[in-house]
């Protein structure tokens, strides 16, 4: 299933394209929504109560991105502070990330932002941050404001978008910007530029 700006289906990987795969990480606090952001990207679904994660979830998703076929190998780590002595062992050797808050609790950015300096030290050099405001849906809710989020992803030159794991707002987007972003240097996308707007320019497909 697409998130908005996207089109999807079901195709085998062009004649002679490019093949790559990468491991992507997803971090931030206990009941932020990252099991449901990976269900919305892996599988199109949405459940509204969603069990904690215990240690890490393994999933993967191939898409078709210009001429080249992605492999995404996403690691969704639980939240709980009892794990976070684990996270190491999945961000390490990641050429990605996604650190997520929620946009209704401003602990849930602080924490994220702690998540964002540990990468920074420990991760890969090279590894491409984005930052995710979830649970973009109840923004009447808001205790995060989205130009206090941007400026801080400008500032730790994050990709950034709010995301709605419920409505898919965004969600198929974030991946793929993470998938295009000029410094992922083992896709070597030459010339791709990715804006912190929120692109309705992706063009993508699924892959079987």
């Amino acid at each position: 299933m697409a998130g908005r700006g996207g089109t999807a289906r079901s195709n085998g990987p062009a004649a002679g394209s490019k093949i790559c795969q990468f491991k992507l990480v997803l971090l931030g606090e206990s009941a932020v929504g990252k099991s449901s952001l990976v269900l919305r990207f892996v599988k199109g679904q949405f459940q509204e109560y969603q069990e904690s994660t215990i240690g890490a979830a393994f999933l993967t998703q191939t898409v078709c991105l210009d001429d080249t076929t992605v492999k995404f190998e996403i690691w969704d780590t639980a939240g709980q502070e009892r794990y976070h002595s684990l996270a190491p062992m999945y961000y390490r050797g990641a050429q990605a990330a996604i650190v997520v808050y929620d946009i209704t609790n401003t602990d849930t950015f602080t924490r994220a932002k702690n998540w964002v300096k540990e990468l920074q030290r420990q991760a890969s050099p090279n590894i491409v941050i984005a930052l995710a405001g979830n649970k973009a849906d109840v923004a009447n809710k808001r205790a995060v404001d989205v130009q206090e989020a941007q400026a801080y992803a400008d500032d730790n030159s994050l990709l950034f978008m709010e995301t709605s794991a419920k409505t898919a707002m965004n969600v198929n987007e974030i991946f793929m910007a993470i998938g295009k972003a000029n410094n992922l240097h083992t896709l070597q996308f030459f010339g791709l530029n990715y804006y912190a707007s929120y692109s309705s320019s992706l063009v993508y497909t699924y892959c079987s």
